[in-house]
């Protein structure tokens, strides 16, 4: 058996070196276990690539690194870690320690009924932005995706090779690992874990990082914004002839009352904003169709730590 992990990296200068020395600790504790390590800088800020070719150096039997060209974001990162990786299970997890290693043979073995195993926290150890992001993640994720009932959906799970497959064949722009994840398979599962206090930084995912990340997966995996930009025009439109109506059946019984600028002025405002509201996701979606036709890189990869020099 053989098993890869793939770790984005962005801020972790520090705390690299510990994830991979438990990493390799918990995997001496699977019999006959063969493994790899993909470390994938997504253009951090820090010296990350340098402490990755550092571990690279050390132990290049297990050990690969990525520096991508820019920064293109956590899942784009992860995507190019699963276009190299070469193992019959694939494990994601985050480069910040708070993914607990020791679950690893747990999760490993959980994989043997499911096709995707998350790794469930009791309590999450993030601060209170990044709880409320994942909630709305989690939320959006049922509503849009179809995302099964009851499953915690977390950056440290591990999926079977036949589900990487498929997923490395979207080649656009704005991956979205849930979004690819759940329109391949249904057969998810969760084992619980217990998540860390985070000992080094903080959290790479700012407010429009969130932003970002939530417009790729409902727009690049659901038509469901644009039907309810359908269902709201059709409310809109059933108001007004509504108001019609009352307007009308008011003004005969009551021929001495003006109609009202005011109220005419908010309904305006009201319809407009709605319009605009709608306009705006529907270019959102254009926008992104345009870019992909464009071909527009899902990364850049700058350098790895597999290449050979040129006079080899």
């Amino acid at each position: 058996m053989r098993t890869s992990f793939v770790i984005p990296c962005y801020g972790s200068e520090k705390t690299l070196a510990n994830v991979v020395s438990e990493l390799k600790q918990s995997v001496q504790s699977i019999p006959d276990c063969h493994y790899e390590i993909i470390m994938v800088s997504d253009f951090s800020p820090d010296n990350v690539f340098q402490v990755i070719k550092g571990l690279c150096m050390e132990d290049p039997e297990h050990c690969k690194g990525v520096e991508l060209a820019k920064n293109f974001g956590q899942h784009a990162a992860l995507m190019a870690g699963y276009r190299i990786a070469t193992g019959d299970y694939i494990l994601s997890l985050d480069d910040d320690g708070q993914a607990p290693v020791e679950s690893i043979p747990q999760m490993i073995e959980s994989l043997k009924d499911a096709d995707v195993v998350f790794g469930s926290y009791a309590q999450k150890k993030h601060s209170m932005f990044r709880n409320f992001g994942s909630k709305v993640n989690d939320w959006m994720a049922e509503f849009l995706l179809e995302k099964p009932k009851g499953l915690h959906v977390t950056s440290f799970f591990a999926m079977r090779r036949f589900i990487r497959d498929e997923i490395v064949k979207y080649n656009n722009a704005y991956p979205y690992l849930l979004g690819l994840l759940l329109r391949t398979t249904k057969n998810m599962v969760n084992v619980p874990v217990n998540h860390r206090e985070r000992t080094e930084g903080q959290s790479g995912y700012t407010l429009h990082k969130l932003l970002r990340l939530w417009l790729n997966g409902f727009t690049a995996f659901s038509v469901v914004p644009l039907r309810i930009a359908t269902l709201c025009g059709f409310f809109c439109a059933f108001l007004g002839i509504l108001g019609v109506i009352l307007c009308f059946i008011n003004k005969l019984i009551r021929p001495e009352v003006p109609l009202g600028y005011s109220s005419l002025m908010t309904v305006v405002v009201f319809i407009g904003g709605i319009l605009m509201l709608m306009l705006g996701m529907i270019g959102e979606y254009i926008g992104r169709t345009y870019i992909c036709i464009n071909q527009s890189p899902q990364y850049v990869i700058r350098t790895t730590t597999m290449e050979k020099p040129d006079h080899e």
